[in-house]
């Protein structure tokens, strides 16, 4: 249980870090092909992206349940329990594939720009949008009738991933722009942006509602935390190599750190003070990361790595992934 050392009535500092570190390992087996998962903790589901399919596992018993075939090319995956659907973004078909939640069947497709890479559900507008990273725009789908409102909503810049702060608004990370970019929902438009520089490349993105800061990974070895109601970087606190994705669970984020195979635990260890508390072992090239934050788990994608293969003058190549060796890495406390 996290502790608090709370300094004035509204203001807490985190104290006490919970200890947290790999508590299974789910093998899946095929193609080592991957990019995010999605945790839908209402119904204990766990959707992860799998090269040409989406497979879904049972967060309650770690079992697959169902597989989505036909995502060819997949990136993210949003669910709308409200409409019983849920919804791939496909960058090779440069659509987006909706299926049911409680049978898995494929129910259409939608195109939307080119190359969709993150993908979310907006609950106030009832829409679905996707971030196309070669387009550098955003399309908008009514989730219901699955039909687009807005094929392009120009972004200004290459997009990666996005959060909801469910009143509306959608954050996405311009990767090329090193932006933060706000989309009025209901309008379909981009409303704002701002910087979050020192950032170099951002990719993954979390949202903690609490205290209504954003954090941003990014590949130059930082994560930005910032304030979206002001545009304000609050801080900039040093992370691993090589990640692409970031959770928040019980007041903390945790930077997936793939080049090393760890994750940066970050908390506010004093008001206003954003800074690593632990770093946890995972594997190499778990890149990206889902939080269950009812039961305190993080879920993170990889392969297994052989050796590094000799190179000329006696130096190490870079390991390559062993066939049929994907699996989810599950970390709890």
């Amino acid at each position: 249980m996290k502790t608090f050392l709370c300094l004035l009535a509204a203001t807490c500092a985190l104290a006490a870090p919970p200890a947290y570190k790999v508590t299974n390992k789910i093998k899946i087996g095929g193609g080592v092909r991957w990019d995010y998962v999605f945790l839908d903790s209402n119904n204990h589901r766990l959707y992860v992206s799998h090269g040409t399919q989406t497979e879904v596992l049972d967060t309650a018993t770690d079992k697959l349940v169902g597989t989505i075939p036909g995502t060819n090319g997949v990136h993210g995956i949003a669910v709308a329990n409200d409409l019983g659907r849920g919804y791939t973004s496909d960058g090779a078909d440069n659509d987006v594939t909706i299926f049911d939640l409680k049978t898995l069947a494929v129910l259409s497709k939608v195109k939307t720009g080119q190359n969709p890479d993150a993908i979310i559900y907006e609950p106030v507008s009832k829409r679905v949008f996707t971030f196309n990273g070669r387009s550098h725009d955003c399309t908008a789908i009514d989730a219901k009738a699955g039909s687009v409102i807005a094929a392009s909503i120009p972004l200004g810049g290459k997009p990666e991933f996005a959060q909801i702060d469910n009143k509306g608004h959608i954050y996405v990370n311009i990767e090329d722009k090193n932006e933060i970019v706000v989309i009025d929902a209901a309008n379909a438009l981009v409303s704002r942006r701002y910087s979050i520089a020192p950032c170099d490349g951002p990719s993954g993105m979390a949202l903690d509602p609490k205290r209504n800061v954003l954090y941003s990974v990014c590949s130059n070895r930082l994560m930005i935390v910032s304030d979206p109601a002001t545009g304000k970087v609050l801080a900039t606190p040093a992370i691993g190599p090589g990640t692409d994705g970031v959770a928040y669970d019980d007041g903390y984020a945790f930077s997936a750190n793939g080049g090393d195979g760890t994750i940066t635990m970050v908390g506010e260890a004093a008001a206003g003070k954003f800074e690593p508390v632990a770093t946890i072992a995972t594997t190499r090239g778990a890149r990206t990361i889902a939080s269950d934050q009812k039961a305190h788990k993080l879920y993170l994608p990889a392969a297994e790595y052989g050796p590094a293969p000799e190179e000329k003058e006696g130096k190490k190549g870079r390991p390559t992934p062993i066939a049929d060796s994907f699996q989810i890495l599950v970390v709890g406390r």
